[in-house]
């Protein structure tokens, strides 16, 4: 098996006798690494230290103490994402019925192991694993689509109903000229906050239709969602305003299939999208350059010639709630949700800003190893204004 494979995971073996443990850990120390202990509280206090690594566990069903059989409901209950195996001599069948049930296993081994067949069946419960690891992702990210989409759209709508009460207030009331302005602009206000939240979710679902829906499991060639594809769709539906889309150009190096949620990706490249084009409302010759790059970690970049973000906003973009368009409607969530749904497909976001001169946010996205190489710490230290 390859670093690339290995890496991530390892197996937790247990059993009371050593020479079976050190068979075991010698066998497959190769493919995987390897944790042992003698019993079950060993092995829990394993767990508590490496949970997030086990991806199998393999256990003996007569130990002194508590059994395999407890073992295996105790790990179901606080640890359900690590695969079960259980180990047992053929005398023992007769007691198995209960704990096949109750402790929710992929495979029974006999005793005396055969190391060759329980190779095999290790690499089809990592494989298992993968799949649950993968389906818990994908509900991470749905999580963090809603809290975002509640955190974006809140807000706004809160400021249009606060602003139409106070239109409605004074609609029948004489005001002088400075009392005008201040409508004006409330109403104005009102405007800028509806369209975003419109342009947001129209976008959006203009998306989701255009590229197909849900991507299947089996991620066939014919109906996979590539990069190009998912900007290309994005700027077709795209509700643009006066002559913005004249004010974007494409620049493909390269191309890659988006393995992660296209929803979701399409989602935060639409709030990207509206960042850029309100940052760029005003500017004398507004420019936003999208990049697609393949490579071993690929990337989009949005790129404007915007007024940039001040250091000090900068450096807090992903970590608290602050805006460079609280004037708009902004309330600085936005961009934090973003990194977590690209966070939770093993990317994130980057930001490079200078002000004066504009703003690069950068999606990155997951490369051959799985994941960004720094894309946790770097994306807390570096973002764009929401």
């Amino acid at each position: 098996m390859s670093d690339t494979i290995q890496a991530p995971f390892s197996i937790l073996f247990v059993d009371d006798d050593e020479m079976s443990r050190t068979h075991f850990a010698r066998a497959v120390r190769d493919d995987y690494r390897v944790h042992l202990a003698q019993g079950a509280d060993e092995a829990m206090a394993l767990l508590q230290e490496f949970g997030s690594e086990v991806a199998v566990l393999v256990t003996d069903f007569r130990m002194p103490g508590r059994d395999g059989g407890h073992l295996l409901r105790e790990v179901a209950q606080a640890y359900p994402q690590t695969v079960r195996i259980l180990v047992t001599a053929y005398a023992d069948k007769d007691m198995l019925l209960q704990t096949f049930n109750t402790g929710d296993l992929f495979r029974i081994i006999e005793k005396p192991l055969r190391m060759e067949s329980v190779r095999e069946v290790l690499k089809q419960a990592v494989a298992r694993y993968v799949e649950r690891e993968t389906r818990q992702q994908r509900l991470l990210a749905m999580d963090e689509t809603l809290a975002f989409l509640a955190h974006e759209l809140n807000t706004p709508l809160a400021a249009i109903s606060l602003f139409a009460r106070s239109v409605e207030n004074d609609v029948a009331q004489e005001y002088d000229p400075q009392r005008q302005q201040e409508i004006g602009t409330a109403a104005t206000s009102m405007l800028n906050n509806a369209q975003y939240c419109l342009t947001l979710i129209s976008s959006f679902w203009a998306t989701v239709h255009k590229s197909g829906g849900p991507q299947p499991a089996t991620g066939s060639a014919a109906r996979e969602v590539r990069a190009t594809r998912l900007v290309a769709t994005l700027l077709d539906s795209y509700p643009f305003a006066g002559s913005q889309r004249e004010w974007i150009g494409l620049e493909m190096r390269g191309d890659f299939v988006v393995h992660a949620m296209p929803n979701c990706v399409a989602l935060v490249l639409s709030s990207l999208l509206s960042n850029a084009l309100r940052a760029l409302d005003g500017c004398p010759a507004p420019s936003l350059r999208i990049e697609v790059m393949n490579g071993p970690e690929p990337e989009i970049r949005l790129h404007d010639n915007g007024p940039g973000i001040a250091p000090e906003i900068k450096a807090r973009l992903l970590l608290d709630p602050v805006t460079t368009h609280a004037g708009r409607g902004g309330h600085g969530m936005g961009m934090i949700f973003c990194n977590r749904i690209m966070q939770s497909f093993g990317g994130g976001l980057r930001i490079e800003s200078t002000v004066g001169e504009g703003t690069t946010v950068t999606m990155r996205f997951p490369g051959i190893r799985g994941r960004v190489h720094d894309g946790v710490n770097e994306a807390a230290s570096d973002s764009h204004a929401a």
